[in-house]
């Protein structure tokens, strides 16, 4: 190199750094899984506000299965930085981004994308906040064992696993996986931070609800029903469904207890929500429709299906919340609400989770009589103690926020320096 070349590629270098300081980190997070359930919802703004709070420097592109049903305007409205990609997009993603982030879930949901991502770039990726179980809740068959294999060949692959229960990290320890950093992590939904305090209040008002002055419960069948829905275009399981039959009365009874006496010992009111599509009608046959009417008086039905915005406004207002689902529970304590879990063999170990943050007394199994027995008194407490079930809903989510603060960490290490 003669002595002008050597001054000019000098001359440059700052140049050339400056640029390759300047080049973001990117990340594309494989999310958004189905809009009929607003914890599903949930999953996608609670890590995207992960991401935002502790990444605030990384370029993050949305890779999504659904935002129809007015999902996408809500996270283009809280998240204007990150772009929802599509098709090409996808294939422009591949090439430009850094790592592979697979969100919140039931399971590892996007396992097809992941391996495709990993084919096809050799770059990382990292699993955020799932539940691993041999036999799902939407199935009434355990899963074979070839599929559990080769679920955990992805993990294995993995910078990381976070599993948001500890009974998936321990089964998946039992199946052989070596992921250098398999750890507890909670559902990305304990981090949802969504409102629309318009609407909660509007709906509130029009009921006469007042802040602070009525429960949320949530109750569900042993299988969501998804052939009553025609935008999900399957069929009536006959099994599911005669099993749903088989045990609606059972499930349900112990929250209409808790309903009749809270009803009858406090001031407080009840609101019948759902968290999926095919809810409104449960709430209805087996709840509101088999309340004495005395107790009608003070419990309001909600016709129709809401999205994550308004739900959180509404439990940010509410004393508590007490059903069969897990995602409002989740969203509740990551906003201090006070939430009691029932949960049942159909379903994943999610619920578990609720042991893993400290809140096993607000935890109960419905297959076992002794627990059952349970829920009302547990409900009518909850109720009758405002004070101290917030304080016990404030310790589970700081657990939860310093979860969060140590897995985002490990995130930021897999990215580009």
């Amino acid at each position: 190199m003669n002595r002008r070349h050597f001054i000019q590629s000098a001359a440059a270098l700052p140049f050339i750094s400056t640029i390759a300081a300047e080049k973001p980190k990117r990340l594309v997070l494989r999310s958004s899984w189905q809009t009929v359930n607003i914890g599903d919802i949930a999953h996608t703004p609670g890590v995207l506000a992960l991401l935002e709070k502790h990444l605030p420097e990384v370029e993050v592109r949305l890779w999504p299965s659904k935002v129809d049903n007015g999902v996408e305007e809500i996270l283009n409205a809280r998240f204007p930085k990150v772009k929802i990609i599509r098709g090409e997009e996808v294939k422009k993603a591949f090439e430009e981004c850094d790592f592979l982030l697979h969100g919140s879930g039931p399971s590892l949901v996007a396992q097809a994308d992941v391996v495709k991502w990993s084919k096809a770039t050799g770059k990382p990726y990292g699993v955020y906040g799932i539940t691993f179980a041999s036999q799902g809740s939407t199935s009434t068959k355990p899963s074979s064992d070839k599929s559990v294999l080769s679920t955990i060949e992805v993990f294995n692959g993995a910078k990381f696993v976070y599993f948001r229960d500890s009974v998936s990290l321990e089964l998946a320890k039992s199946k052989g996986c070596t992921c250098p950093l398999m750890a507890y992590g909670p559902d990305g939904a304990f981090a949802v931070d969504l409102k629309d305090d318009a609407k909660a209040e509007a709906f509130l008002k029009a009921h006469d609800l007042e802040e602070g002055k009525f429960l949320c419960c949530i109750p569900r069948l042993r299988y969501t029903p998804y052939w009553t829905l025609p935008e999900k275009k399957v069929a009536k399981d006959e099994t599911k469904f005669a099993r749903n039959e088989a045990m609606k009365e059972h499930d349900c009874k112990p929250l209409r207890d808790a309903i009749e006496k809270v009803i009858n010992q406090t001031d407080l009111k009840i609101l019948l929500c759902p968290e999926d599509k095919t809810q409104m009608a449960v709430n209805k046959e087996m709840i509101y429709d088999k309340l004495p009417d005395a107790a009608k008086a003070r419990v309001v039905w909600r016709e129709n299906y809401w999205l994550t915005d308004e739900a959180i406004s509404t439990y940010r207002r509410s004393a508590g919340l007490f059903g069969h689902e897990m995602h409002s529970p989740i969203m509740c304590i990551g906003n201090g609400i006070p939430a009691i879990v029932c949960r049942w063999a159909e379903q994943t170990s999610k619920g578990f989770m609720w042991r893993d943050i400290g809140l096993n007394d607000w935890l109960f199994d419905l297959d076992k009589e002794d627990e059952l027995a349970r829920v009302a008194d547990t409900v009518l407490a909850m109720a009758k103690d405002p004070a101290g079930s917030k304080a016990k809903a404030a310790k589970a989510r700081d657990f939860v926020m310093g979860k969060f603060v140590a897995s985002m960490q490990v995130v930021k290490t897999h990215l580009p320096a």
